[in-house]
């Protein structure tokens, strides 16, 4: 059905040292097929893999950081 919210167009916003942010709601599909969902209504997808709660962001990444001089971490 053309229209239907499965249809819209998705925005992520991509960040450097950061997760990515998408506008919800989601669904994810993990490695193992399993799939997890949020109804919020912008959600941050880990990307360096040490949330505790992959996939969503947990900003570990900000306390692990290699503090390389980039600026500040960035927001979640």
């Amino acid at each position: 059905m053309p229209n239907s919210p499965s249809d819209a167009r998705r925005r992520i916003k991509v960040q450097r040292r950061g997760p990515l942010l998408v506008e919800g709601p989601v669904e994810v599909e993990l490695e193992d097929g399993t799939t997890v969902s949020s109804d919020r209504f912008r959600v941050a997808l880990c990307t360096c893999r040490r949330s505790r709660r992959y996939p969503w962001c947990d900003t570990s990444h900000r306390a692990r950081s290699s503090g390389s001089g980039d600026g500040p971490a960035a927001k979640d």
